[in-house]
């Protein structure tokens, strides 16, 4: 996970630094923000202090109508040892209650231009991505027919090759050999180390440049990845799927996604069997399962097999 702090959010969304300037490498480790009305309110028990604070015009408003008495020591609790920044939405006036507190104990306070909703749901976008939990798998990432497809196996079992011939038929290539996904939302997003982007290594040959070579529209940066195809060589001893109604499942933190495995053997065109899981993955999720409406029909004709033989 990459470290986020004050700082990058002041160059990125173009905050301007108010006060508290001494804490403004304070490290950001919640992706949420909150807009802490209720503790300006004087509720104290329920504040989630390690999140970013937003104030707008609805919680300025507020505060300005608070007795005199009361307006620092509520201030004073925003500005928790915890808390990242505070920003004041709008180039709304600050009070003087928050400057004071915010210098006084080294929070930073930030100013923006923007409004308060549209910048939350900036901030909150970036950080999903930066703080998202992630992993650095062995394997090629693709996007066959929409649906990210991640091919795993031993080294040499022809996992570039198979992208490769997904490529030519029209197919993109998100990343090969090092595939860093990140959960976001419960969704498992890969992408490519940027060094290695657009690159794909063929034994014999090297390394090819894929948008050089096949055109813009061969490559993409990131890719949900929906279903993970195991390539592995043929073992004789070994009981494969023939029917397809046991689906295995691989857990990435929280999120289970289809894994199939598919024994590699001479002669066995691995691009069009990839092209037709994929394929059968996105029907599956439409709720078409052939495996299953087979087993339905011979379960159909059993019953009816069984009552003929009662009649008779």
């Amino acid at each position: 996970m990459i470290q986020v702090h004050t700082s990058d959010l002041i160059d990125i969304f173009q905050l301007e630094v108010v006060s508290g300037k001494a804490g403004i490498e304070r490290l950001i480790t919640d992706g949420d923000l909150y807009r802490p009305g209720l503790i300006l309110a004087g509720f104290f028990d329920i504040y989630p202090a390690e999140r970013i604070q937003v104030l707008g015009t609805t919680e300025l408003s507020f505060f300005e109508n608070l007795d005199p008495s009361v307006k620092y020591e509520r201030m004073e609790k925003l500005c928790a040892k915890e808390t990242p920044c505070i920003i004041v939405t709008r180039e709304l006036a600050i009070p003087k209650e928050l400057l004071k507190a915010s210098e006084m104990h080294g929070v930073p306070l930030l100013r923006s231009k923007v409004r308060t909703t549209k910048l939350i749901s900036q901030i909150t976008n970036y950080l999903e991505g930066k703080l998202a939990r992630a992993l650095v798998l062995h394997g090629v990432l693709v996007d066959v027919y929409g649906i990210g497809v991640l091919l795993t196996g031993k080294s040499g079992v022809g996992k570039s090759e198979t992208a490769l011939e997904l490529i030519k038929r029209g197919h993109q290539l998100v990343a090969d050999d090092c595939v860093e996904v990140s959960q976001i939302d419960y969704e498992l997003i890969g992408t490519g180390p940027e060094i290695l982007r657009h690159l794909l290594e063929i034994r014999g040959i090297g390394i090819l440049d894929v948008m050089t070579m096949f055109g813009a529209r061969a490559v993409r940066t990131s890719k949900t990845v929906e279903l993970v195809i195991n390539l592995e060589a043929w073992d004789r001893q070994k009981d494969y799927e023939r029917l397809g109604l046991d689906e295995e499942k691989i857990k990435y933190f929280d999120t289970e996604i289809p894994k199939i495995t598919i024994p590699v053997s001479p002669g066995r065109n691995l691009a069009v069997i990839t092209e037709v899981a994929a394929m059968n993955h996105r029907l599956k999720t439409l709720g078409i399962n052939a495996a299953q409406q087979l087993a339905d029909r011979m379960t159909e004709a059993m019953k009816a097999s069984d009552s003929s033989s009662q009649i008779e």
